[in-house]
């Protein structure tokens, strides 16, 4: 099997796009990354596209065959891919074994989705399709419930407080202050958002006890990375970044259906599979970008992805482990909570922060030393999950 690394990535600031079409703001993000790379468009073999919502929002669909024209890549192989919110990070693994496996030599893979076309109630509907239509979606249960819903388990089941859902908010705020493509870029204050009776006015209540800083900002957005043989990696690039661990798994679509909801046995599968695959243990991980479409999310997934014991994730947080700066940290890029989620896009957006950190690219959001990253993309509600494991040595 041959090993795949990354030679190239581009983004887009996230936000609002109304000047660009889908296809235009995909190819805004392609056209980085090939240039990030010192690569022609002759070389690419395949492009997969990563969308979940461009039928419905945008009303265009054969959208990767028509990014491939618009970039020049003809005749390269098209495909686009709908995995949920994890269609990002699955586009990944396809694109990885196309290239392992000795199919293509070097493919594209490109996230793009404008969620800000239609209202946030529009959104919020088109994503709930993604809870089980007969035992949880015809009964209103959206995917800001069903957060809700593990927040209060796991507080019940492991005395995690309020303040420590604002303490994830509170420290991706501060990164994304320092990400040039966030969508939120403003520091927020425990005293502004968690205590009464700020709280009430400046944090409103979204499904309890989440609010509405635990929650990410609906997004447009697109990235890219552009990935290769890695026999061939330094015709493109000085600094290649080497993809040696990947997983997939899925859990029960219905939440109900789980033993104990408070534990996302896909994000253990999955990353289980990406560590041994990789070689490597959670301790030989440098940081991680980790999917805080809510802000439970990044301290439970914490936890099932085997970087804390059950239960203490929120622990770890309180004592600064996970902040830019300390001992392991987790979204230095401000993650969902100040990037923000296009939702097909959040998996190749996590591989693209990661390839810049680990090629001493990332600016004022540089970690010191990043030899290794682990990233974790959530799809529906931990229905279908994919890992990745990045280093910067092969």
């Amino acid at each position: 099997m041959e090993k795949v690394a990354i030679v190239g990535q581009g983004m887009v600031k996230f936000g609002k796009h109304t000047e660009k079409s889908f296809v235009d703001l995909a190819a805004k993000a392609s056209l980085r990354a090939l240039e990030n790379s010192r690569m022609s468009e002759k070389n690419i073999d395949a492009l997969y596209l990563s969308s979940l919502f461009a039928g419905e929002l945008n009303h265009q669909v054969g959208t990767a065959s028509a990014l491939v024209d618009t970039l020049g890549l003809l005749p390269c192989a098209a495909n686009r891919i709908e995995n949920g919110n994890a269609a990002g990070g699955r586009a990944i693994r396809e694109a990885y074994m196309a290239i392992a496996s000795g199919v293509h030599d070097i493919v594209m893979v490109t996230g793009c989705d404008k969620m800000r076309q239609v209202s946030n109630a529009t959104v919020t509907d088109y994503v709930a399709t993604m809870a089980h239509p007969e035992a949880e979606y015809v009964h209103g249960v959206t995917l800001p419930s069903l957060a809700g819903m593990l927040a209060r388990l796991y507080m019940h089941k492991y005395g995690m407080e309020r303040k420590h859902l604002s303490m994830v908010s509170v420290k991706n705020q501060k990164n994304g202050c320092k990400n040039p493509f966030a969508h939120v870029q403003q520091e927020i204050t425990m005293e502004g958002i968690c205590f009464e009776p700020e709280s009430e006015i400046n944090n409103p209540l979204v499904a309890d006890p989440l609010r509405l800083y635990d929650c990410c900002p609906v997004s447009d957005g697109s990235a890219s990375i552009i990935l290769c043989n890695a026999e061939r990696a330094k015709e493109f690039t000085d600094t290649p970044v080497f993809l040696s661990g990947i997983g997939q798994a899925t859990d029960t679509l219905a939440v109900h259906e789980r033993v104990d909801p408070t534990i996302l046995n896909s994000v253990r599968e999955a990353s289980k599979q990406a560590f041994a695959m990789a070689k490597l243990t959670p301790k030989d991980i440098s940081f991680a970008e980790l999917h805080d479409a809510f802000s439970i999310l990044e301290i439970v997934e914490s936890e099932d992805a085997g970087f804390f014991e059950k239960g203490t994730g929120f622990k770890a947080l309180e004592q600064g482990i996970t902040q830019k700066d300390g001992a392991f940290p987790i979204n230095p890029s401000g993650g969902l909570k100040a990037r923000g989620h296009p939702v097909g896009v959040t998996g190749v957006a996590q591989a693209c922060e990661i390839t810049k950190q680990l090629q001493g690219e990332a600016g004022e959001m540089q970690i010191k030393n990043a030899q290794s990253a682990y990233c974790c993309n959530f799809g529906g509600f931990g229905n279908n999950v994919t890992a990745l494991i990045m280093k910067r040595k092969n």
